[in-house]
């Protein structure tokens, strides 16, 4: 098991009251536990998701209107084009016109971000987010 280190830091004390806010309604249990939670995050958006990373992961949510015509399997088709990349989907009906996806998609972080592009701006998509996340390694 890997040695903790402790350290302190300082800041404005309505800062701090912020940050134990955000402890409350989040559901953190102490401070060391969120910082290292705000530090791993930093580092994955920073280190990860440079292109030179050779793999991450990205969920991509994507949010489409059905009165678009063939949106939905133009999604379809997109998807099946990078096989290697999406790794897993989720379609979800939101109403009679919408309907909302989300994609797995795993590979280098300009890829992702590319396929992530490429799906966001087909027309008839109406709002898409890619979510960077991590495959965990190196994390701790």
């Amino acid at each position: 098991m890997e040695r903790t280190e402790r350290f302190s830091i300082s800041m404005p004390s309505s800062l701090l009251k912020r940050f134990d806010s955000y402890l409350r309604k989040t559901g953190y249990y102490n401070r060391s536990e969120a910082i290292r939670d705000l530090i791993r995050e930093k580092l994955v958006l920073d280190e990860e998701w440079d292109c030179d990373s050779p793999e991450v992961v990205g969920v991509l949510v994507l949010v489409y209107d059905l009165g678009k015509r063939e949106i939905s399997d133009q999604v379809s088709s997109h998807q099946h084009r990078y096989l290697k990349e999406i790794t897993s989907t989720l379609h979800v009906h939101i109403d009679q016109e919408h309907c909302l996806e989300t994609v797995v998609i795993r590979g280098n972080p300009c890829r992702v971000k590319e396929i992530a592009s490429e799906l966001g701006t087909m027309k008839g998509v109406i709002f898409y987010q890619l979510v960077p996340a991590t495959t965990g390694k190196g994390l701790r």
